[in-house]
């Protein structure tokens, strides 16, 4: 997509394979959302982008499924296979659908320029005691969930953090932010939503950037960006993209947060 040359160790199939088997053990693992019009929100938002990724990008059957976890942390994540999760903690950053359409257009690009491939196909080169065969064939193998996840990028609340480099990041935010604009989300929410992240404080915007670094750098980058990302949105709002989206109500309490 890019035109960057990878080392990607791992077979396509078999990381589509991975990110099934992950998202399966988060599932049975944490707390799924039950608010109906959260995950009408967040799963709007989602098709939205979806929407605009091609044909080749999609994973087999072009089917996608979107998931909100009942947890504070302001993250998100997509793996390969299909699958998006996002953190109940993410809505009260992104407070507006084009600020959540940037974080999803953010992390379905990391999946799709095949970050995660690259990232554990690296940490395999680097540490001889890991077997390749086994990464790659054994989805589930415990010696290696660490690493798998890690490379996937949801690695925080698993104990290990692999962040994804600066090139990484710079390649998820230009991307994304031309797929927020091919959906018909007004681009410059994308840097927005970093401001507001560099501007939390607390413990859990502090994980989120160990990994998702929200710097005057990468708010640049996104600037740099935005004309193209305009031209793009303009095309789009005059083709009739317009996501409906509507955000949960004010009143709406994260349940993890009661007392």
């Amino acid at each position: 997509m890019t035109g960057r040359r990878q080392l990607t160790l791992i077979n396509e199939d078999k990381m589509d394979a991975i990110g099934i088997a992950t998202f399966s053990s988060l599932k049975a693992e944490r707390k799924l959302s039950r608010d109906p019009g959260v995950n009408e929100y967040v799963i709007c938002v989602a098709r939205a982008i979806l929407e605009v990724i091609p044909a080749e990008y999609q994973p087999d059957g072009g089917r996608w499924e979107v998931l909100v976890f009942e947890d504070n942390t302001p993250n998100a994540f997509a793996l390969p296979g299909g699958k998006i999760g996002v953190h109940s903690g993410m809505l009260e950053v992104a407070v507006t659908p084009g600020q959540l359409a940037a974080v999803l257009g953010h992390e379905v690009s990391h999946v799709l320029l095949r970050h995660g491939n690259e990232r554990m196909s690296q940490s395999i080169l680097a540490d001889a005691t890991v077997n390749a065969a086994s990464v790659a064939t054994g989805a589930a193998a415990p010696a290696y969930q660490d690493m798998i996840v890690g490379g996937l990028g949801v690695g925080a609340q698993f104990g290990v953090l692999l962040p994804f480099s600066r090139k990484h990041e710079s390649e998820a935010d230009e991307v994304g932010q031309m797929f927020m604009a091919q959906a018909g989300f007004y681009p410059a929410e994308a840097i927005t939503l970093w401001q507001n992240m560099a501007q939390q404080g607390g413990e859990a915007p502090k994980q989120w950037q160990s990994t998702h670094p929200a710097d005057t750098t990468r708010i640049e980058r996104l600037h740099e960006n935005l004309p193209s990302a305009m031209q793009a949105y303009e095309m789009a709002r005059a083709a009739g993209k317009d996501p409906l989206c509507q955000p949960p109500p004010d009143e709406w309490i994260n349940p993890e947060a009661l007392p």
